[in-house]
């Protein structure tokens, strides 16, 4: 339940996603971190839809996958067809959900490592596919995507063309943490719904939950198509800020990374996947001048942490865990 300290400390957060951070990184020249937290923005929503399977007790592997075909659902209806972008952003979303639900039907049968190992060769698979399909243009991807035209209704300019923007790293910071916002404010609200009840339910006993009349397919289904909806706009998203898409701009590696983040945050707290591409995405940056350390470093330090801090960085904070 939302209360008056909640919304405060909720109302900070967004004064200093949209206000604070802005204003350091004019002050201090770092233009290039607009960018950077852009992405981190991004990432962490296709890591809430992997927690979100977390959820219900599955490991997911596979939102590379999802964050590939949404990106390159973006980039062909804005080629091919002529689509504004900020169209195919819920469009390839739900392509992807709807996919899901053909995908998931069979493997969420599995549990445990079994369903993880096939998501985990879901990621290759989209590449592979990417590759050979022409509409995608193969290994040579699809370039030269034109910036996010305004997006305007009855008349009223609701975004302007980021092309008419003078620094259009602003715009992309700021779609990117209001849809990062938006995204962790329906898993909040998932969670703590009946259906976050229910989907809990299933983390802790599918046989118990299925004996008292819980339909257990049906929630699986629905969760991993949210899960992969996060992961087609987290793609459609990248599409908008790189103006290109290629097999390989997510790969395995990634959606490992995603399952880390939830893993490092916490996967007991609704934001723990946000801490935890917050801390990766940096820590793995600030190894750089370790050289060819790097990997050692960084690979043995996320161990310490897991092995440390079971429950997560979120757990240091004291926050709440989620309810069963």
């Amino acid at each position: 339940m939302m209360t008056k300290k909640n919304g405060f400390f909720i109302l900070l957060f967004l004064i200093f996603l949209y206000v604070l951070v802005p204003w350091l990184i004019q002050v201090t020249g770092r233009t290039d971190l607009l960018y950077t937290f852009s992405a981190v923005a991004l990432l962490s929503i296709a890591s809430a839809g992997v927690w979100l399977t977390f959820f219900i007790g599955r490991i997911n592997i596979g939102q590379g996958a999802y964050a590939l075909v949404g990106g390159y659902v973006s980039a062909v209806l804005i080629m091919q067809y002529g689509f504004n972008f900020w169209l195919t952003l819920p469009l390839a979303g739900l392509f992807c959900a709807v996919l899901s639900v053909f995908i998931g039907l069979p493997i969420l049968r599995l549990r445990g490592v079994y369903f993880a190992m096939v998501t985990l060769v879901l990621t290759e698979v989209m590449r592979l596919t990417a590759l050979a399909l022409p509409i995608t243009k193969g290994a040579k991807g699809i370039t030269s995507i034109p910036l996010p035209a305004e997006l305007s209704i009855a008349g009223m300019t609701l975004i302007p063309s980021f092309t008419s923007l003078s620094n259009p790293k602003v715009g992309f910071y700021v779609m990117s943490i209001t849809l990062m916002v938006i995204a962790y404010a329906v898993l909040w609200r998932i969670v703590n719904s009946r259906l976050g009840h229910l989907c809990k339910s299933l983390q802790q006993n599918e046989e118990l939950s299925a004996s008292i009349g819980i339909n257990t397919a049906y929630l699986r289904i629905l969760t991993y198509s949210i899960s992969s909806f996060f992961g087609g706009i987290t793609g459609a998203a990248f599409v908008a800020i790189s103006q290109s898409i290629y097999p390989s701009s997510f790969q395995v590696t990634d959606s490992v990374n995603f399952m880390l983040n939830c893993f490092l945050g916490g996967l007991g707290f609704v934001f723990g996947p946000l801490l935890g591409t917050l801390i990766l995405y940096f820590g793995w940056d600030l190894l750089f001048a370790t050289g060819k350390y790097q990997l050692l470093i960084y690979s043995s330090v996320l161990i310490a942490l897991m092995l440390v801090l079971p429950n997560g960085v979120m757990s240091l904070f004291g926050q709440k865990k989620v309810k069963s």
